[in-house]
């Protein structure tokens, strides 16, 4: 998930890559990262997002580039994530909850 994050990645493809069940990869999720699949693969984004930031990319190209088809799904969840929209991150407006 930390290589292919910005891929349309679902549930049943990596149980399959790495043989096991949906039912068993979401129950390792939840036992093991108090997390579901989704939520993880979500945050995997936002930390590689905020990396971006950094850069000079558009904030519409880092989206794309962690997943994202639309920016403005993409903006919400970073705000969800990181407390703030990207390009107030992006100003230095870092939140606590980052």
């Amino acid at each position: 998930m930390d290589v292919r994050y910005a891929d349309d990645i679902q549930v049943d493809d990596v149980a399959r890559e790495i043989a096991t069940s949906r039912r068993q990869l979401q129950r390792v999720f939840e036992e093991v990262g108090g997390t579901t699949f989704r939520e993880h693969l979500a945050r995997i984004r936002m930390t590689r997002a905020a990396e971006m930031l950094d850069s000079p990319l558009a904030i519409r190209d880092i989206a794309y580039r962690v997943g994202y088809r639309q920016p403005a799904q993409f903006a919400k969840a970073f705000r969800r994530v990181h407390g703030v929209t990207p390009s107030a991150y992006r100003n230095g407006a870092r939140s606590s909850r980052s």
